[in-house]
């Protein structure tokens, strides 16, 4: 299992997720928040998330380099879940959607369509 992203190495790996692929200063434009980290903060994220974590590659142009992900963000998300299932809940999904509803974050719609997920799950089994 990969380690989990810290907010900044998930922004960058947002960033990337939604341009598919870029070089450090098309990660810096598409950030979105002020103030915009400093070229060589996100230089050294990227390099943490190519070199230590694997979640991202590269290809070079003499001394410049392209990056992209090399991990989906859906890959991500079912391991940050999983994770946060077993690390936080302690192994249970249904603690997990009790808390989601018991903080009166998932609107009626969001609820109408778990609704639907659950039924298609057990009509797939």
């Amino acid at each position: 299992m990969k380690k989990l992203l810290t907010p900044l190495e998930l922004k960058v790996m947002n960033i990337l997720w939604k341009i598919n692929r870029g070089f450090i200063k098309d990660i810096r434009d598409h950030w979105d928040e002020a103030p915009i980290p400093a070229y060589n903060t996100v230089s050294t994220i990227v390099r943490i998330l190519k070199d230590k974590k694997n979640y991202i590659g590269h290809k070079a142009y003499g001394r410049t380099h392209e990056y992209f992900p090399t991990v989906s963000k859906e890959d991500y998300q079912k391991q940050f879940i999983n994770s946060a299932v077993q690390n936080v809940f302690s192994g249970s999904l249904t603690s997990l959607v009790s808390t989601l509803v018991d903080r009166e974050s998932v609107s009626t719609s969001e609820l109408d369509e778990l609704r639907s997920l659950l039924k298609d799950f057990e009509g797939d089994k």
